[in-house]
């Protein structure tokens, strides 16, 4: 039902002659003190679980990140990335894939950069910010670090 035109508001009764008219009292605002839920993300992610659409912008932000300046527009591109991936953005604000993905065993872990035991398998191509590196997983079983 939608809004009725006809209805008409209510004229409440005027007081009788002589009699002091009252006043509402004031509205008074009530504020609870209820919880709100805390929503936690998870610190990691798979690249391979994720919707076609969620790769390409995933894609997306890792190219404009591969590709920003220094400053806030690497720091938002990679916290888009991390959020599309439905992971919190980690403190380093700086994730990467694993390079198994596409050299090596499949792993497709989307982890922090800055994570304990990753590895570099290639560095960062001129003009560019990412280097390829390995999750910690991989980086343990079957290290494939920079060679000299």
């Amino acid at each position: 039902m939608g809004y009725d035109s006809s209805i008409k508001p209510h004229t409440p009764p005027q007081p009788a002659e002589g009699h002091p008219q009252l006043q509402p009292e004031p509205a008074v605002a009530v504020m609870t003190h209820a919880s709100i839920p805390t929503i936690t993300l998870p610190t990691a992610s798979d690249y391979t679980s994720l919707t076609q659409a969620q790769r390409d912008a995933f894609d997306h932000w890792m190219k404009r990140a591969d590709h920003a300046g220094t400053g806030d527009d690497y720091r938002h591109a990679m916290d888009n990335a991390a959020h599309t991936a439905g992971m919190a953005a980690p403190a380093s604000h700086d994730i990467a894939v694993c390079d198994c993905l596409t050299e090596g065993c499949g792993c497709a872990a989307i982890f922090d950069a800055h994570e304990p035991g990753v590895v570099v398998t290639a560095p960062n191509a001129p003009d560019c910010n990412l280097s390829a590196l390995q999750c910690p997983d991989c980086s343990h079983d079957h290290p494939r670090p920079i060679t000299d």
